[in-house]
């Protein structure tokens, strides 16, 4: 499965609702993930830019789009930023491929 960094903003209007009635959006965010094949490995509140961060599995990038997708769609969002991770072995292996790819930068 492929792992990815996922980092939401919420809008002004969730944060209120939230402060208004603290919960946990894991309790919902799980389960829906789950449900889409996926696999919560972590989550954590994080400060500046996002209020958010989590590294998720899914089953594709179209799984993962979906799920970007259907947070948006719900308007509480103003954010979701998506990075698709990968190991330090195939990172090594992008090197080798590249090592063997003839390119010639612009003249």
């Amino acid at each position: 499965m492929a792992v990815y960094l996922i980092q939401i903003a919420f809008t002004a209007d969730s944060i209120a609702r939230l402060v208004k009635n603290p919960e946990n959006r894991l309790e919902s965010m799980i389960p829906l993930v789950q449900s889409m094949g996926g696999r919560f490995i972590g989550s954590w509140i994080s400060f500046g830019e996002y209020d958010s961060t989590a590294v998720i599995e899914m089953p594709s990038n179209i799984a993962i789009k979906a799920f970007e997708l259907r947070c948006m769609a719900g308007g509480g969002l103003r954010f979701f930023h998506v990075t698709p991770l990968m190991t330090f072995e195939e990172g090594v292996e992008a090197m080798q491929q590249a090592g063997q790819i003839d390119y010639k930068a612009p003249a």
